[in-house]
């Protein structure tokens, strides 16, 4: 829970949360080491100095570190996982969905764990996500359309293999489909992540949420035009949040496109932890104003309850969380106890 200065209570939902082992042990090849460095890259040059991590802990880091920057320090109430295969590149691939549950478990009405799936996987991979939406109640899937299977370097959600998912997740209420539209990761394909895809996607399936991660960075003018005609695609501001360190203007340009293009009920927060830490993000955010040129271009809004949507309420819908609820069944939770502890 973030407090403003006047006491004003804001719920937070990280929205992209990921608990990964790119260990040396875990590299299946050059690859597994090329995507980590680039992620470290990111850290190293988008955190302020005081949350940089040694490459070792960005490696492999553990739950508890997890909980603890998330939840204790990083002022998050609640926190989604969206886990990805990138099979090719790491032994026991990048995520682990038993033991993102495993953490969900401990710590009871903090975390959703969403899960992955890859259209290139046929029929074998339609019955793995029947069998995982049983066992985990999945609520949603990450894609990493530009993760490779063999041969192939990518997919489009526009394929008729991917459209046979897409049909599946509706039928089994699996309702919110998280994409990476962001930033290209080495060594993947930069236009295996085009946010085109989504426009054939939303419109195909209305009754699914396509919540586009990382606003379609660094095509985020594309991203905007097909998100003012489709009702069901959102943007998560992973990535696109870091720059309130080091580019403030860029960010303030970027949120001010969103906000004009989209309005304030589909826009997302998510830290993509643990590239950064949400601790400082978070309050920067909170405290973080437009240019006065900019606000008076493009005449958005951008007051506390805004902020207070995007933090929090907007995810709150999309997976269905009544907010007062949520803070009865948390007020007596162990990691509150600590955060208070912490403060």
């Amino acid at each position: 829970m973030y407090k403003t200065e006047s006491g004003e209570e804001i719920f937070v939902i990280d929205s992209h949360i990921a608990l990964w082992d790119g260990s040396k042990e875990n590299q299946l090849n050059i690859h597994g080491d090329q995507f980590i460095s680039c992620f470290y890259d990111y850290h190293k040059n988008l955190s302020p100095k005081e949350y940089l991590w040694p490459k070792e802990k960005f490696l492999k880091y553990d739950s508890e570190t997890l909980v603890n920057d998330v939840i204790v320090k990083g002022y998050a109430d609640m926190a989604i996982f969206q886990p990805v295969f990138l099979n090719e590149f790491y032994k026991n691939g990048f995520g682990d969905f038993d033991a993102n549950e495993a953490i969900a478990k401990q710590y009871p009405n903090r975390f959703i764990c969403n899960g992955t799936l890859d259209p290139r996987h046929g029929n074998r991979g339609l019955e793995e996500l029947e069998k995982n939406k049983e066992k985990y109640n999945w609520q949603g899937v990450k894609l990493y359309t530009a993760d490779w299977v063999g041969n192939s370097k990518g997919y489009k959600l526009s394929d008729p293999a991917a459209q046979r998912y897409l049909e599946k997740c509706q039928q089994l209420g699996i309702k919110n489909i998280h994409i990476h539209k962001g930033p290209t990761v080495t060594p993947l394909n930069r236009d295996a992540f085009d946010v085109a895809d989504i426009d054939d996607a939303a419109s195909s399936f209305p009754e699914l949420n396509f919540i586009v991660e990382h606003v379609g960075l660094p095509r985020l003018e594309d991203f905007c035009w097909i998100a003012t005609q489709e009702k069901n695609v959102y943007g998560g501001l992973a990535v696109a949040i870091s720059f309130l360190q080091t580019r403030p203007r860029y960010f303030a340009e970027i949120i001010s496109e969103l906000l004009y293009w989209m309005d304030e009920d589909r826009i997302l927060f998510g830290s993509d932890y643990a590239i950064w830490e949400p601790k400082w993000i978070v309050e920067k955010f909170v405290n973080f104003e437009l240019p006065e040129d900019i606000q008076q271009e493009t005449g958005v809004t951008f007051d506390l309850n805004v902020k207070k949507k995007i933090l929090g309420e907007n995810a709150a819908r999309l997976y269905n969380i009544d907010i007062e609820a949520q803070k009865e069944k948390l007020k007596d939770c162990e990691l509150s106890t600590r955060n208070v502890a912490a403060y």
